[in-house]
């Protein structure tokens, strides 16, 4: 059998809800403001995933416009049952001040990389909800309950109600299940029927570095629920020095091969070199990642083998290893129908007004749209941050009149915190390369007056970004083979969760494509290549 090292799915791929179809093993993951929603990744064996499905890429089915950073989906639930997949989401439209609201939804498919269909309003009372299938048929929906009356705790318990299928509807009464531990902040609730018992797996403690996976069970569905002995399920916040840090939010799955393993989130912080100590664990710009770890039984509970806390390294299942081609390329030419399912947008499918793969064949064509701070239409292509050590890099035609016109490569972790190198223009010199940050909506154009002259018979310019753990730099070329490199170093960390100012955000650090016009005028740039290697 194999050796599984985590994490199995690298750079934010948060939440994860696993589930097996006969043979076959899905990991859903949370997305927040990016679209399409929802990435599902695939895998024969648990240790070699590949990404197969987004299956929320119709602005019928998720519309998040305006919706705030780290807001729209929050930890979708991943099902198979009666013949097909089932699909649990939240777009949560507030995420600040005493109210969550947030919408929950409910989407099916026959296969998992075809079209879902139109999604079913299932209850707005709060987030991280989940479909339970029983043995006799019958569904039950649990969510956690948000409470926003003054002086109380926010997180209320896990509800449950019955799910109708024949009327797509919660029918009957709605019951708190669980109140939690004395950790609190008890959500993600995942129900299972294992030897006789209803199982209720939870996360609690926040989803930062003391969060935790909590497990109880019951004879009845409806409870009362006693909390595991050795709660809890699993945690890294007693053990500060391990490098999978953040461990909760999990999901169970048993194999075609009678062995159980537990998914969970967890998080890699950067080496602590040159880093202000604003956390004491540190900062993990990859974002919110999943890991695997084996379970065993022991009087009817599940333990997590070789303790509570995540290993690096664990013994796969019995199942010969399968082992996908790379679901992206090193270099997308934009020769493709359509985009990689890598790349993504902020909040809205961008149509052929905004990015187009016909417009100039061989390239991605981005109009000019609003700005980087817009939580409503960017003309943004990204990526996710995979690795602490990468390049990234484009080419990219741009005429721009304008000093509000620029196009060019970006990291992003969210409207209040990005730097880009673009091409733009300026009264004495015309088209220049120029870099803008902004870090917690504090804005700076570190160049200052020493702004790059392109040279009046450069078409394409190349631009790269080199990432190496804790610093990036930005390097450009006008031939391709000449490169030059931008000697302003800029922190890795201050693309993380962690750094963010006021909490509360959850995604992680991008790499793309940007064009942008607040002149209105729809300025097009050409984008002939992007390149993703480490």
């Amino acid at each position: 059998m194999a050796t599984i090292h985590n994490p199995i799915l690298t750079g934010f791929n948060p939440d994860p809800s696993i589930c097996r179809a006969g043979e076959d093993y899905y990991i859903a993951v949370s997305t927040f403001e990016w679209f399409p929603g929802v990435g599902i990744y695939h895998s024969k064996d648990l240790k070699n995933w590949r990404l197969v499905s987004r299956p929320l890429n119709r602005i019928s089915q998720l519309n998040m416009i305006g919706n705030p950073d780290s807001g729209g989906i929050w930890a979708p639930a991943l099902s198979y049952s009666d013949g097909k997949f089932w699909l649990i989401y939240t777009d949560v439209k507030v995420t600040e001040g005493q109210w969550k609201d947030c919408h929950n939804y409910l989407v099916t498919c026959d296969s998992i990389d075809g079209e879902w269909s139109e999604p079913i309003h299932i209850n707005s009372s709060g987030f991280d909800p989940s479909l339970f299938h029983d043995e006799d048929g019958r569904k039950y929906f649990v969510n956690m309950l948000w409470d926003h009356r003054v002086g109380h705790h926010n997180f209320y318990g896990i509800v449950m109600q019955e799910y109708c299928v024949e009327n797509q509807k919660l029918i009957g009464p709605s019951k708190i299940i669980f109140k939690g531990t004395d950790i609190k902040l008890t959500e993600a609730p995942h129900l299972y029927k294992i030897n006789g018992y209803y199982y209720l797996l939870t996360a609690e403690g926040g989803t930062k570095y003391d969060h935790q996976a909590t497990i109880a069970r019951s004879k009845d569905l409806w409870g009362p629920y006693e909390v595991h002995p050795e709660n809890p399920l699993i945690t890294s916040f007693l053990s500060p020095r391990n490098p999978l840090q953040k461990a909760g939010h999990a999901s169970m799955v048993q194999t075609h091969t009678d062995e159980w393993f537990l998914v969970h989130l967890t998080g890699r912080p950067l080496p602590k070199d040159n880093q202000p100590l604003l956390d004491p664990r540190g900062y993990c710009p990859l974002g919110r990642e999943t890991a695997i770890q084996r379970l065993e039984w022991r009087d009817d509970w599940p333990y997590v083998i070789g303790g509570n806390q995540p290993s690096l390294e664990i013994e796969g299942p019995k199942i010969e290893e399968v082992v996908w081609e790379r679901d992206y390329e090193e270099i997308d030419d934009f020769n493709s129908k359509e985009l990689n399912l890598h790349f993504q947008s902020l909040r809205i499918p961008l149509d052929k007004s905004i990015a187009s793969l016909k417009d100039n064949p061989g390239h991605l064509r981005l109009y000019g749209k609003e700005s980087l701070t817009s939580k409503f239409t960017q003309s943004f292509i990204a990526r996710r941050w995979q690795h602490f050590n990468f390049v990234a890099e484009t080419k990219v035609a741009f005429q721009p009149e304008s000093f509000q016109q620029s196009a060019g490569l970006v990291n992003y972790y969210n409207t209040q915190n990005w730097t880009t190198l673009t091409i733009t223009w300026n009264e004495e010199k015309g088209r220049i390369l120029d870099i803008t940050t902004c870090d917690n909506f504090t804005f700076d154009q570190p160049l200052n007056g020493k702004e790059i002259g392109i040279p009046n018979y450069v078409d394409y310019v190349y631009l790269r970004v080199e990432v190496q753990t804790n610093r990036y730099e930005y390097s450009y070329s006008f031939n391709g083979d000449d490169w030059i490199k931008i000697p302003i170093p800029f922190e890795s960390y201050k693309l993380s969760d962690d750094y963010i100012h006021g909490g509360g955000f959850f995604t992680g650090a991008f790499v793309g494509m940007h064009c942008q016009d607040t002149s209105g005028m729809n300025k097009h740039a050409d984008f002939d290549y992007f390149k993703y290697s480490y």
